[in-house]
């Protein structure tokens, strides 16, 4: 797998920004975006922008504290004809605002690693999802790069333990079991759930269940629930990737 720098994420997460408002320029903002029931693209939009602003704010303050981000004017465009240019924007400020310091300064953040290349990572993935949901949207194909895609899986399960607003996440422990997510161009990972907490390596071992993915891009949608694996890509206990699907939502 491809090893990342700070300012190398940063610089992708610009580039997938723009990506995202290619695929969105000119389409109908009311179009649903079954991926995040209850959104159309306008609320997808709404929110991937406004993450990006909030995060940039931060980063450029090195806030000590997490921003509100629902006080904050995100100004956007009254015109839906302008939501893609707004999104776009992002693809600037967004990279400045994350090499405007040391990837090791510290700055509120809600994962682990509570430094500003925290933020480059997060911002590339949480872009790709999005971006993902609006081809979802509009049937679209979509391509992920794979060294984009392997360091997309590593993140989730990285930023997983975090995401407190998810209770059932804190049920995502056990007795030495473990779950093999393999990629057929070569990323792999096996989770071993523990007393605790559970724990990830990257590995090529097959575990109690195993899911095999043609590509990293197949394994990252699986991972944050954009598609269901295929019945022939299970090996093992089926039952216990499903459980941990289902706890692993975020």
């Amino acid at each position: 797998m491809r090893e990342w720098s700070h300012a190398e994420r940063a610089a992708a997460a610009g580039t997938e920004i723009a990506r995202m408002a290619d695929v969105l320029h000119g389409e109908d903002m009311s179009t649903p975006v079954p991926a995040c029931p209850g959104w159309d693209l306008a609320g997808l939009v709404s929110h991937t922008g406004g993450v990006h602003r909030w995060v940039a704010a931060m980063v450029r303050d090195l806030a000590e504290r997490r921003y509100d981000r629902r006080a904050m004017d995100m100004g956007m465009p009254a015109d839906a004809d302008g939501y893609a240019a707004w999104l776009r924007e992002g693809a600037v400020f967004l990279p400045e605002a994350l090499l405007s310091h040391d990837p090791q300064a510290p700055v509120w953040a809600w994962g682990g690693d509570r430094r500003v290349r925290f933020w480059s990572r997060r911002m590339l993935h949480e872009t790709v999802v999005h971006r993902i949901d609006a081809e979802l949207a509009l049937g679209l194909p979509v391509s992920v790069d794979e060294d984009v895609a392997a360091d997309g899986v590593e993140e989730f399960l990285d930023v997983l333990p975090y995401a407190r607003w998810n209770p059932a996440v804190a049920e995502l422990r056990g007795a030495g079991e473990t779950i093999s997510l393999q990629a057929g161009t070569g990323a792999g990972w096996v989770i071993t759930l523990g007393p605790g907490r559970f724990h990830h390596r990257r590995s090529p071992q097959p575990g109690d269940v195993t899911l095999r993915a043609a590509t990293a891009a197949d394994l990252l949608q699986v991972v944050w629930g954009r598609r269901d694996p295929d019945d022939h890509a299970v090996e093992g206990d089926a039952g216990l990737l499903a459980w941990w699907r289902e706890r692993s939502r975020i």
